[in-house]
Order: C-alpha cells, then sequence, then structure tokens
C-alpha cells in the first residue's frame, strides 16, 4: 500500500501493539510518508495475541523494519493486564477512577524505547496511538504527559542536545473510537488484522465482555463500518 505522500520520506518510529488505535497511527504515518519502523514491547502483557496481530500488521504495511523489545513489567505486578491474581474488569469504566487495567508506566517504558531506537535511526519522529477521549483515564495518555516527555526527551538525548528535535506524534489523541475507524477506514486499514481484548485467547478471539472490546465494538457501530472482529461472545 503506497504513501499519499511519498516527498517526506523521513524514517519514524511507531509503537505497534497490534491493537486498532496502534494500527491507525501507523496508517497515518505511512499516509504522511514516513518510512515506517514499528516497535512492538512484550512487556509482560497476559496473552500474546496482541503481538501475533503486530506481526500480521507490519507485515501488511510492508513496514522498513518491525522489532519486538522485551521489558518484564509483569515481574511488578500492579495490573489486571500483567498480574493473573487481578480480574479483568467487565462493569465499564467509572469516571474519575483509574482503572486495574492501567500498566504502571508502561508509556513511559515504551516511548523510552522508541526513542532509543529513533535516535540510532536518526529519526526525529516517534508516533503513538495514545487517546485522551476514550482512554480509560489512563494518566500516561494525556496530552500534558506527552508534551513532558517530548520536553525531556530533548533534554536528555544526544539529538536534542545537538539540535535535532525529537517530535511525539499522537495523531489519535483528540478522535473518538468511532472517528479513528472512519479515518483508519479511509486510509484502508483493515481491522480485522488487529486485535484490542484484555483477554484474547491463543487465535485472538476476543471475549466481547471486557471494557476494551465493548468500546471498540461501539466505536465501528457509531462510525457505521462493519465489526470485523472475531468475538468468542459478541458484545451486546
Amino acid at each position: 500500500m503506497p504513501s499519499a505522500n511519498s516527498r517526506n520520506n523521513r524514517p519514524a518510529v511507531i509503537l505497534l501493539s497490534g491493537g486498532l488505535d496502534s494500527t491507525t497511527c501507523l496508517a497515518i504515518a505511512r499516509d504522511q510518508g514516513y518510512r515506517c519502523h514499528a516497535l512492538s514491547v512484550e512487556y509482560g502483557q497476559r496473552h500474546a495475541a496482541e503481538l501475533t496481530a503486530s506481526r500480521r500488521v507490519a507485515q501488511a504495511f510492508d513496514v522498513q523494519e518491525h522489532r519486538l523489545a522485551r521489558v518484564d513489567l509483569g515481574q511488578f505486578g500492579g495490573s489486571a493486564l500483567t498480574d493473573n491474581g487481578i480480574a479483568i474488569p467487565m462493569e465499564g469504566p467509572q469516571p474519575g477512577v483509574i482503572p486495574v487495567t492501567y500498566v504502571p508506566a508502561r508509556n513511559t517504558v515504551m516511548l523510552s524505547l522508541a526513542l532509543g531506537w529513533a535516535e540510532v535511526l536518526g529519526a526525529a519522529d516517534i508516533f503513538i496511538g495514545v487517546n485522551a477521549i476514550d482512554y480509560s483515564g489512563y494518566p500516561d495518555c494525556r496530552p500534558e504527559y506527552i508534551k513532558a516527555f517530548e520536553v525531556m526527551a530533548n533534554l536528555g538525548t544526544r539529538a536534542g542536545v545537538e539540535g535535532k528535535r525529537i517530535h511525539v506524534h499522537t495523531p489519535l489523541i483528540d478522535l473518538s473510537k468511532a472517528e479513528i475507524i472512519s479515518l483508519g477506514t479511509r486510509l484502508g486499514v483493515d481491522y480485522g488484522l488487529t486485535v484490542s481484548c484484555y483477554q484474547a485467547d491463543v487465535s485472538g478471539r476476543a471475549c466481547g465482555a471486557c471494557d476494551a472490546c465493548r468500546l471498540r465494538h461501539a466505536g465501528f457501530a457509531e462510525a457505521g463500518v462493519s465489526d470485523p472482529t472475531p468475538y468468542a461472545h459478541p458484545p451486546v
């Protein structure tokens, strides 16, 4: 799938989880003409379905390179996504409450890994699919957090000190899930390749009951796009 803007041709690192948002983010970066280097992170998550999805997505987008970094946040626990002793919530997000699916420092760790690779590549651009609307209350998805990380990145790297400013792109940050799906559909994203479920089975089939499944399914409905997700039990 060729880029719509071949005049850019700058390298960029795109954090690719294998989910809906990060895949849309990759599509946007490609459409803007970047040479996309996709980075996925095995951080101790309870299932590997999303990492399998990231490989499918990277292959479909014919990225320059797809790397898998490993860091075991699961050794600390503290999140339903890394600790088998904490149940996946099924009741929906509570306003003003950070849910147990928040993984402590996850985006900070992932962005730091992306920053390191970007420096090696000579890339000044990092893309991450954070969202401040349908974001479940995660503190590391807010615009002020991203701005603070970008400041740190330019203070703490040779590239930043030598004047090659590093920019963290968040093209989805102000979009609803439906708007993200509509945009990705226009860019040719096959969402059937992606996995968003917090507890997908080994084949990538979504549970249909967790917060992520319900948010994803509602987004497709609101966007008027058929949901290609294989669900064990479709959301109601």
